[in-house]
């Protein structure tokens, strides 16, 4: 098994910035995709950014292309995302997943086999 536990989240005004954190414990000695979600309220979950086991690339949804960044660090078992210049449209919880058993970089959800809990993140006008 596999816990995903994601910290960084919080209220913050449009223009600025958080830097989301999600820690990887448990069976984390095979090579594994990580990837970003969000649900905004009355809204499906969607993909916001994913990362391949070496870091080497990466994909974004088109809204967030430019100002999101996401980075791992294979070491610690560590996947971040680098919001900058907020929008009230990234209002939602983020969740962060873990493609077990996957090199390369994973956008659909179905996919992915596990999950944290989730973080919030407000961005106030």
């Amino acid at each position: 098994q596999v816990q995903l536990v994601e910290s960084g989240g919080g209220l913050v005004q449009a223009g600025g910035s958080l830097r989301l954190s999600c820690a990887a414990s448990g069976r984390t000695s095979s090579f594994y995709s990580m990837g970003w979600f969000r649900q905004a309220p009355g809204k499906e979950r969607e993909f916001a950014a994913a990362i391949s086991w070496n870091g080497g690339s990466t994909k974004y949804e088109d809204s967030v292309k430019g100002r999101f960044t996401i980075s791992r660090d294979n070491a610690k078992n560590t996947v971040d995302l680098q919001m900058d210049n907020l929008k009230p449209e990234d209002t939602a919880v983020y969740y962060c997943a873990m493609a077990y058993g996957r090199y390369g970089v994973v956008q659909i959800s179905s996919e992915y086999d596990y999950w944290g809990q989730g973080t919030q993140v407000t961005v106030s006008t």
